[in-house]
C-alpha cells in the first residue's frame, strides 16, 4: 500500500493535467414535474461506452443540451445527479463516459491511472468525446445549435481541453479543475468560459494560474476566473471529507462555495445560450 505522502504526490501529478449537491429552489412546476433519465450505451469504433440522460421536456419541445463530465473518480452517481439537476433547470443533460466500459474507481490509484489513460492518448479522448457529442445532438429534445459541457475535477479539465480544440460549444464550465493542458488554443474557443476553483485549493497553484489566464488573453478567449475563499479541491461533492480522510488527500465540501458555483453556474448558462 502506498504511503499518505506517495498519495498526495501522485493526486497532484494527476490534478495537474486535470482533478450532495446543494439544495436549490425549485418553481411549484418543477416540483410536480419529474425528471425523465435512463441509461444507454454508445461507443466509438473502438471504445464501449455508457450514458445516461436526464430530461424535463415536453414532447416535441428543444431545449439547450449539456454534457457533464465525470471526476477523475469515473462515471458515478455524483456525475448522474449532477445531470439530474441541470434537468430541473430546464435542459437536457448528459453524464458521459471519458473511460470507457463504464469503468469507475475505489482508490486514487485506480483514478490516476484512469484519468492518465485519457491525456496520454488525446485523439481517442476527443473521438470518446466526439461520440458523446454526436449523442447528445440526436436527442429528440436537444437544439443542436444549443450545446454546452461541464465538468468536475478531471472532467472539468477534459471540458477546457476540448474547448481549446475548438469544438462548436456555446457554453464550457469548469469546476475545482486543473489548469494545465495537452491541448492548447490557437485562437479563441468558440465557447465561453467558466471556471470555479477553490482559492485554497493545493492542487491548483498560483502560478497555474497565472499561466491559464495569460493563455486565455493571448487568443481573446471569453472566459471568468472565479476563486472561492477557504475552498479547497472538491469543494462540490460531499464525498470529498470522507475521501480525503480516507485517503489522506487535502479534499473537502464547502457548502458556501458550493452553493455560490451552482448559482454562478445558472447564470452563465442562462447568458451563453441567449
Amino acid at each position: 500500500m502506498k504511503s499518505q505522502y506517495s498519495l498526495v504526490i501522485s493526486f497532484i501529478i494527476l490534478v495537474t493535467f486535470s482533478c450532495s449537491p446543494p439544495t436549490q429552489k425549485k418553481t411549484a412546476e418543477a416540483e410536480s414535474k419529474p425528471t425523465v433519465s435512463g441509461e444507454f450505451q454508445y461507443s466509438t469504433d473502438t471504445v464501449n461506452m455508457k450514458g445516461y440522460f436526464a430530461s424535463q421536456a415536453e414532447e416535441g419541445q428543444q431545449l439547450p443540451g449539456i454534457l457533464v463530465i465525470h471526476e477523475w473518480w469515473g462515471h458515478n452517481d455524483y456525475a448522474r445527479k449532477r445531470a439530474d439537476m441541470l434537468s430541473e433547470l430546464g435542459y437536457v443533460a448528459m453524464a458521459i463516459d471519458m473511460y470507457g466500459d463504464g469503468k469507475t474507481a475505489d482508490h486514487p490509484d485506480d483514478a490516476g491511472k484512469f484519468a492518465g489513460m485519457v491525456f496520454q492518448n488525446i485523439e481517442l479522448s476527443k473521438a470518446k468525446f466526439e461520440a458523446a457529442l454526436e449523442k447528445l445532438k440526436e436527442h429528440p429534445n436537444v437544439d443542436p445549435e444549443k450545446i454546452g459541457a461541464v465538468g468536475y475535477c478531471f472532467g472539468g479539465t477534459v471540458a477546457l481541453n476540448m474547448a481549446n480544440a475548438g469544438y462548436d460549444l456555446d457554453a464550457v464550465a469548469a469546476f475545482h479543475s486543473g489548469l494545465n493542458f495537452p491541448i492548447k488554443p490557437e485562437t479563441a474557443p468558440k465557447a465561453s468560459i467558466l471556471v470555479c476553483n477553490g482559492a485554497d485549493d493545493q492542487f491548483v497553484p498560483a502560478e497555474s494560474v497565472g499561466a491559464f489566464k495569460a493563455l486565455m488573453d493571448d487568443v481573446g478567449a471569453d472566459y471568468h476566473y472565479i476563486a472561492y475563499p477557504g475552498a479547497v479541491h472538491s469543494f462540490t461533492s460531499k464525498e470529498a471529507d470522507v475521501n480525503g480522510e480516507k485517503f489522506g488527500l487535502p479534499l473537502a465540501y464547502n457548502a458556501v462555495a458550493d452553493s455560490a458555483s451552482w448559482s454562478e453556474l445558472q447564470s452563465f448558462l442562462t447568458t451563453s445560450f441567449q
